[in-house]
């Protein structure tokens, strides 16, 4: 029972006064100047306690006890930024020494930053920042008011001048929020404007989720049994519809854009991939540079009784004739959707395809599509 309050106490403890919530004493992580780090807990009663974090996926750390508190040393970890469970007697809880945190879905876990290259792009930095603005808009389409996050280049709001745009979608299980808590969307635009690697652009960051407003993935009645969940959902192409129907529309008539293809971008990552692949099949003459990320799926590996690869491969030429200017597919080398890129390259190329092919260590994971949007976006609207 002791065991039971006490991780209950762990998992409210970022919700308590400041004052009353940090240990006396306990630093936690703390980073050290090889990039390094030391987790520590201070747990009195606590049996076993590890540490599992984005660094390795997968593989939890014992933490050895010292007096009442907890610790272990990892690393040195490269530059990026990592999450992390601490867990008590098998029980994921937030570190009580560490007010960072970032939100995935139903993810909610603490957050590292080690410093270095990676970090100088993700990372808060000391350059002119953009503005990010929570739009509610009208969909039609979908049948709903839904959300979406703007990021306007700095300097947007002081000029006249007209910008050219970057859809960015993102994966199962996430929302309209995660590309800026965990994926640090606005941050790397930022550094990577303001070191000209990126050309001035504005982000729409959408909420993918079809049957669901905004979040946290919240499903008003009036949208029951409309759309399906899950993996339907994914598949029923009204996202896609809505974002050719209802957010482009929105955003052309409400800010200062340049409204044809080859201002226009567009990319995501796992589901968000699979839905950039349909937008640009559709509408081939819309978007000059697409991305797909961590992502290789197409109808016929969903099993749909439908798909027509005759007609699938039309739309690939149809997309070719409009000559995109970059089309990116980037992929780590352990992703469980590694074999569904070889698939789509295998047909890519089996018609004539151009495409960029970007591989890299890691898995279907945050590092990568932090890394994937750092390098996208230095290769748009040159």
């Amino acid at each position: 029972m002791k065991n039971l309050t006490l991780a209950i106490l762990l998992l409210v403890s970022p919700f308590i006064a400041e004052g009353q919530r940090r240990p006396n004493n306990v630093i936690s992580p703390e980073v050290l100047s090889d990039n390094s780090v030391i987790f520590r807990l201070k747990a009195p009663e606590g049996h076993t306690v590890q540490v599992s974090g984005t660094w390795a996926t997968g593989k939890m750390t014992t933490m050895e006890r010292k007096d009442t508190v907890y610790e272990v040393k990892l690393g040195p970890l490269a530059s990026d930024m990592y999450e992390y469970d601490i867990l008590l007697d098998g029980v994921p809880v937030l570190d009580p020494s560490s007010s960072m945190v970032t939100r995935d879905g139903a993810w909610i876990q603490n957050r590292l930053m080690i410093p270095g290259a990676m970090a100088d792009i993700i990372d808060v930095k000391p350059v002119p920042h953009g503005d990010l603005k929570s739009v509610w808009y009208a969909s039609p389409t979908i049948g709903a008011e839904r959300r979406m996050f703007i990021y306007t280049p700095p300097g947007y709001d002081k000029d006249r001048k007209k910008y050219p745009v970057l859809y960015l979608l993102h994966g199962g299980g996430g929302d309209e929020e995660v590309w800026l808590s965990r994926g640090r969307a606005n941050y790397i635009v930022d550094n990577l404007i303001a070191t000209q690697k990126a050309t001035p652009m504005i982000v729409v960051i959408t909420n993918g989720n079809p049957n669901t407003p905004a979040a946290p993935l919240d499903r008003p009645a009036a949208m029951q049994n409309k759309i399906p969940s899950g993996i339907n959902s994914m598949a029923s192409g009204k996202f896609e519809e809505s974002l050719m129907k209802d957010v482009v529309p929105y955003i052309e008539n409400n800010y200062r854009v340049i409204a044809d293809a080859e201002h226009r971008a567009i990319t995501g990552f796992s589901m968000g991939g699979f839905q950039t692949q349909n937008i640009t099949n559709a509408n081939p003459s819309k978007f000059k540079y697409i991305g797909v990320m961590s992502m290789g799926l197409f109808s016929s590996a969903l099993n749909d009784k439908n798909y027509n690869k005759e007609q699938h491969i039309q739309q690939l030429k149809e997309l070719q004739k409009n000559n995109p200017k970059v089309y990116w597919i980037g992929i780590a080398k352990d992703d469980f959707l590694y074999q569904s890129v070889v698939k789509l390259k295998a047909l890519y190329d089996e018609i004539g395809f151009k495409y960029t092919y970007r591989e890299n260590e890691g898995t279907h994971d945050w590092n990568s599509w932090r890394l994937y949007l750092s390098e996208f976006s230095q290769m748009i609207f040159k």
